[in-house]
């Protein structure tokens, strides 16, 4: 009976060891990024990402909490403007803040979760024209520490943050076009 306890033991720590080792092999930062053409001008569009007020419109992310608590700072919009939040598990709990508004073509934001998992990244909107078009882009990207890496063997980060960028891009896209 010990020795087959034993041997369990032993597949278990080297299954765990090969896990921890191909963790080890992820790159150490990660990018998700998805776009979206929606017939409106760049113009249209921009506010509605430049002001956090106007996010409960179109943000996949603020309707999984009707309980979220909102905090917006004292700019509005644009560079400077700050948004923190503090929801269910669905939502967590983190703050963001517009570092560059170089409107309608681009905005970069300071994005940092305080739960359930910590972390510190960019998210960055770029607006091109295109025809009578808009191309939206909507990315994120920051560094991957080994607990995101231990993650991304069960989990595609990819995948998981592109269905959302992708339902809010629609919401844009929804949001501009019936205007």
């Amino acid at each position: 009976m010990l020795k087959a306890i034993a041997v369990i033991a032993v597949l278990l720590a080297a299954g765990l060891a090969g896990i921890l080792i191909f963790a080890l092999t992820k790159p150490d930062t990660f990018r998700v990024e998805r776009s979206l053409a929606v017939k409106a001008p760049a113009d249209a569009i921009y506010p509605l990402v430049a002001d956090f007020h106007r996010w409960t419109g179109w943000s996949p992310y603020e309707t999984r909490d009707p309980a979220m608590k909102r905090t917006f700072g004292r700019t509005a919009a644009g560079k400077g403007a700050t948004y923190a939040w503090d929801g269910n598990n669905n939502v967590g709990a983190g703050h963001m803040e517009i570092l560059e508004a170089n409107g309608p073509s681009r905005l970069r934001i300071k994005l940092d979760f305080e739960r359930p998992f910590e972390g510190h990244n960019t998210a960055e909107f770029t607006f091109v024209p295109q025809g009578d078009a808009t191309l939206v882009t909507w990315a994120m990207y920051g560094p991957a520490p080994f607990l995101s890496k231990v993650m991304q063997v069960f989990v595609n980060m990819d995948s998981m943050i592109g269905k959302d960028f992708e339902a809010g891009l629609a919401g844009l896209k929804k949001l501009t076009e019936k205007q």
